[in-house]
């Protein structure tokens, strides 16, 4: 769902706020985006509901210990990078409209530990497979997407592009 002002339908609805982080890692085969898995073919970012008197950046990185045991000492945040998800569920007879607020963040970290009851699993995936991962749900496609073109218009994405060069010897 894009736009910002809210619908009558979204306004009707109970109203779920979390917030996560897009993590990445540089890798010889390119940038790689950390997703968690939930079973039944679901990927996605580590991110988990805002509590009481919390901030949605520290709930971002509450989660992301809680989830995958990486540490805010562990992870970089990128700075001026912020984007939403927006959707509806239905959980029995109650509607919900959910908004995640999600971060960026890098880590140098390949191992992460799976800490929660909610996942089942890990992968680190460059950003074709990421979204092909999350084809399931066309906005994490378009953030994952977001997400590397912000890094790649930094400069960060071209780093480690996986091509190794050839020495050649002068004669």
């Amino acid at each position: 769902m894009v736009g910002t002002d809210p619908s009558q339908e979204e306004l009707a609805s109970k109203r779920v706020v979390s917030a996560g982080i897009i993590i990445f890692r540089k890798t010889r085969d390119g940038l790689k985006f950390l997703l968690m898995y939930q079973g039944r073919g679901y990927w996605n970012f580590p991110k988990g509901k805002i509590e009481k008197e919390e901030r949605s950046w520290q709930t971002a990185l509450r989660e992301v210990q809680e989830e995958t045991g990486l540490k805010e000492s562990e992870l970089k945040l990128v700075g001026n990078f912020k984007t939403f998800e927006r959707f509806f569920y239905r959980r029995g007879r109650e509607k919900i409209f959910k908004v995640v607020i999600l971060y960026l963040a890098q880590t140098e970290q390949k191992q992460v530990q799976v800490l929660s009851r909610e996942h089942s699993g890990y992968g680190w995936f460059q950003p074709a497979e990421a979204k092909k991962m999350l084809a399931k749900h066309p906005d994490s496609v378009k953030i994952v997407q977001k997400a590397y073109n912000f890094l790649r218009n930094r400069g960060v994405a071209g780093a480690g592009s996986g091509k190794k060069r050839v020495a050649q010897r002068e004669e």
